[in-house]
């Protein structure tokens, strides 16, 4: 898909994501935002899916998982937008019996989602069993995972990515949410992460780096995972972002990470975002 076109997705995203959590006054659209870019480029351009065919198993299918499920706005949105379910369900995030929980679940089947992902660290070990089974079952499609630098601070990671160089899978492309910023501040402040790059190296993946808010460049790495894929090592993304971005006043701080705009605040922020596609 042309460049041009994924921004306008993109930008349509960012619109859903502030007003599904101003609606209800809870959620998480500071990562929401900064995440947008990467996952409308791979649910758009990049992966192998059939959002009218949807089941759990994937056969010959590329597989995606949340990992950290706080961002479920940006999710939902991008699996609404492609098709998954009705755009107009958006308006039931967060809801008492709305399928759109504020982390995904898989107790109510909406399509588009794999497993649950409310508890951080996780993602990974559950990509993994995938991306095994599918090399068992002669499927080569690939196992997308996203993550949040500070859920590196998970013990629960780095044991899954020890047995995933150990047990070279190579149809797996993890990518990492670096914006640097969690719940409490900076992650520097918190527990910092030291150099990544040389520690997922260590670690024994193929390690890429990519700006998370130029699309171009979004597809170029993509490309770059898929051609290092499939020889013996499993390949991260490091991603740099911007948590809030799109809306000027969320940048630059941590404090937008689990917080909603009030009425106000969303109408500058729609201010700043296109309607591209339609507000549902």
């Amino acid at each position: 898909m042309e460049t041009s076109e994924l921004k306008r997705i993109a930008s349509q995203v960012r619109r859903d994501i502030v007003r599904m959590v101003s609606a209800v006054n809870s959620g998480h659209p500071g990562g929401s935002l900064g995440c947008t870019d990467f996952l409308v480029t791979l649910y758009f351009d990049q992966m192998k899916h059939n959002a009218a065919s949807f089941s759990m198993d994937a056969v010959g299918e590329d597989v995606f998982y949340l990992s950290n499920g706080h961002i479920s706005p940006v999710w939902y949105s991008v699996l609404a937008r492609a098709g998954y379910f009705p755009a107009s369900e958006l308006g039931t995030f967060r809801k008492l019996s709305s399928r759109l929980q504020g982390h995904p679940s898989t107790d109510k089947n909406l399509p588009g989602i794999r497993m649950a992902s409310g508890s951080l660290g996780q993602g990974l070990s559950v990509a993994l069993g995938t991306a095994e089974a599918k090399k068992l079952n002669n499927d080569s499609s690939f196992v997308y995972t996203l993550h949040g630098d500070g859920e590196l601070q998970e013990g629960q990671i780095w044991e899954a990515a020890m047995y995933a160089s150990a047990k070279k899978i190579d149809n797996l492309i993890a990518t990492i949410d670096y914006n640097g910023r969690q719940i409490d501040g900076d992650v520097e402040d918190v527990m910092s992460l030291g150099n990544l790059a040389q520690k997922w190296q260590a670690f024994g993946w193929e390690t890429l780096e990519m700006d998370g808010h130029n699309i171009d460049e979004i597809k170029a790495t993509l490309a770059e995972a898929h051609a290092k894929a499939g020889k013996g090592k499993p390949v991260v993304i490091i991603m740099k972002t911007e948590m809030g971005q799109g809306v000027d006043y969320m940048m630059g701080s941590h404090k937008w990470h689990g917080v909603a705009p009030n009425a106000e605040q969303l109408q500058d922020a729609l201010n700043q975002l296109e309607e591209t596609l339609g507000d549902y």
